[in-house]
């Protein structure tokens, strides 16, 4: 049985996925600009200046106005991924479906029943279904939260915890035929999340991911430990987070952040202050800023603004415009995508539909996203490769 918070966030969670093709399944095209094309008018400032100060100014902690900040968790020291990254190879094969519970509500309650559904391997090129993910033991169902690595089949999956009100994860291996492996549940670090914000990514190794949260008190970006559940958390205060990705090194995570812009954070930075561990790389103006992307050589950020997707060097610089992608008029203000471990694709959902971008040349194709013999319905699910 699913807790009824779980069930109703299912119920009534807005869509923020938007598709840039419209709903045709036919190939189309998105505007690829000239590189020297600029986003903004505005140059952002180098790498040498020092990290942007806390929201409530130094480390003097919050004002009398903010909210106390949650506990922090501590226990993981060593918050850096450093071993041999799991490299991409070539176009994604494969893509990973995160679903939420499927919301139902009777005639005679206000009450929404949930149906657990899991996790789905599809296939990248076609849509078609392949294989639904096997749960972990304690876990109910799929949540929305999923995050791969660049080998294409390495992901980091999410679940609801059953009576608990919250999410724990997990990590899954794909065979070549896209088959999954035994889950490993990460942990138990302190209980489940509750998992509000769509916010993951996974280190390029595979051995940590972390994730951004919001608790009584403010945003937290939290680092776990796959194999010992250890976890180390910074706050964010009262704003939210929208964006994170891990820097191939596995030393620095980009964060996007609203409000206050695009920045990298240094895990090796002291104390649990995450905008005083972030160095500021392209400040909030214009469209809100969603997903980011580090490319496969750590030189670039890649990121959506509105409907655009732009790219500015990790130390700072003018931003330029990659693509100008055209959801249909029902679509978000912003996009959440996923990079491939090429950084040349592209991926969004919108509608039960998954559309790729290509970012050298502009093309686009969009495939249904099958679910075989699961049941159907529900939210258009979170997608990964």
């Amino acid at each position: 049985m699913f807790p009824r918070a779980a069930v109703a966030a299912a119920g009534l969670l807005v869509l923020t996925l938007v598709g840039g093709c419209g709903d045709s399944p036919a190939a189309e095209r998105v505007s690829i600009l000239p590189r020297g094309a600029a986003a903004t008018p505005f140059p952002v400032p180098p790498s040498s200046l020092p990290p942007t100060p806390s929201p409530w100014g130094g480390s003097a902690g919050p004002s009398a106005t903010m909210p106390a900040r949650p506990d922090l968790a501590s226990s993981l020291a060593v918050p850096m991924a450093t071993a041999a990254p799991l490299a991409g190879t070539g176009p994604p094969r494969f893509f990973v479906s995160a679903r939420v519970p499927i919301a139902r509500f009777s005639e005679r309650s206000k009450t929404p029943i949930g149906t657990p559904v899991p996790p789905s391997v599809n296939d990248a090129r076609t849509g078609r279904f392949i294989a639904a993910v096997p749960l972990p033991p304690g876990i109910e169902s799929s949540w929305k939260l999923a995050a791969a690595a660049p080998d294409n089949r390495t992901f980091l999956l999410s679940g609801t915890c059953g009576q608990e009100s919250g999410v724990r994860f997990f990590r899954v291996r794909l065979d070549e035929n896209g088959r999954p492996g035994t889950p490993e549940l990460v942990p138990d670090s302190g209980g489940c999340v509750p998992g509000t914000l769509p916010v993951l990514t996974l280190s390029h190794d595979g051995t940590r991911f972390a994730f951004a949260d919001t608790l009584v008190g403010g945003t937290i970006v939290s680092v776990v430990e796959i194999a010992t559940g250890a976890r180390r958390d910074w706050f964010a205060g009262n704003i939210p987070v929208t964006g994170l990705s891990w820097a191939p090194d596995g030393r620095r995570i980009a964060v996007a952040v609203h409000n206050w812009g695009l920045g990298v954070m240094d895990l090796a930075a002291p104390g649990p202050d995450l905008l005083a561990s972030t160095r500021l790389v392209r400040p909030m103006k214009g469209f809100p800023l969603e997903s980011v992307a580090y490319t496969p050589d750590g030189g670039f950020l890649i990121y959506s603004a509105g409907h655009d997707i732009e790219r500015i060097p990790v130390g700072g610089g003018t931003p330029v415009v990659l693509a100008r992608l055209s959801p249909p008029k029902n679509a978000s203000l912003t996009i959440r995508f996923d990079l491939d471990g090429t950084g040349r694709y592209l991926l969004y959902t919108h509608d039960w539909r998954l559309y790729r971008a290509d970012l050298h040349d502009g093309s686009t194709s969009s495939v249904p996203v099958e679910t075989g013999d699961l049941p159907l319905g529900g939210q258009t699910p979170d997608a990964a490769w």
